[in-house]
């Protein structure tokens, strides 16, 4: 049986967390590996915030209150990471989570925690392939030229080890630029 038959039969073809019947499919709940067992049942308002945690709506997450207490190990996960998201401590503090859900959910709840986010000179967020403009004469070592203020740079990458440096290309070459002379275009 796939995935989805067994989640639709698990959850009588609603979504897991609230209870609707429109736009349903299958959230894998992360980390995890692909199985019914790490995955449940959404429909799409909810599979939108899950996704985008800055657009979430505390009021369209109430539903939480009911299925924090499911039977299902990746529901109730999935119910502690959106409570420790929204900052409801007091339900998180009320749930119970066998030791193994409880390790699942904490390193999802940590691997958000720890995500590095590239902000730009004014505190906007940056992504990869945003364009930016240096906002300063920046001399570049060992290439031997300097990057001019109002230089816009396309295409940008975001190194996953540094939070205050993007990679992009002046003047044909690949380099490292500091955040704090950035903004974003």
């Amino acid at each position: 049986m796939s995935i989805e038959k067994e989640l639709i039969q698990r959850s009588s073809g609603v979504c897991e967390l609230c209870g609707s019947s429109e736009g349903l499919s299958v959230l894998e709940v992360k980390p995890s590996d692909s199985s019914a067992d790490k995955s449940i049942y959404v429909c799409s308002t909810c599979q939108e915030q899950i996704n985008n945690p800055d657009t979430m709506d505390e009021n369209h997450f109430n539903c939480l209150n009911d299925s924090m207490w499911s039977e299902t190990p990746a529901v109730k996960v999935m119910s502690y990471i959106l409570l420790n998201r929204l900052g409801r401590q007091d339900l998180v503090e009320m749930m119970y989570l066998e030791e193994d859900e409880k390790k699942w959910a904490d390193s999802a709840v940590n691997a958000e925690t720890n995500k590095i986010v590239h902000k730009d000179a004014n505190g906007v967020v940056l992504n990869a392939g945003d364009s930016v403009v240096i906002l300063k004469d920046l001399e570049v070592k060992g290439a031997g030229f300097t990057a001019k203020r109002g230089t816009t740079v396309t295409r940008i990458a975001l190194p996953s080890d540094i939070d205050d440096h993007i990679e992009g290309r002046v003047n044909g070459t690949k380099i490292f630029l500091k955040t704090e002379f950035l903004k974003k275009a």
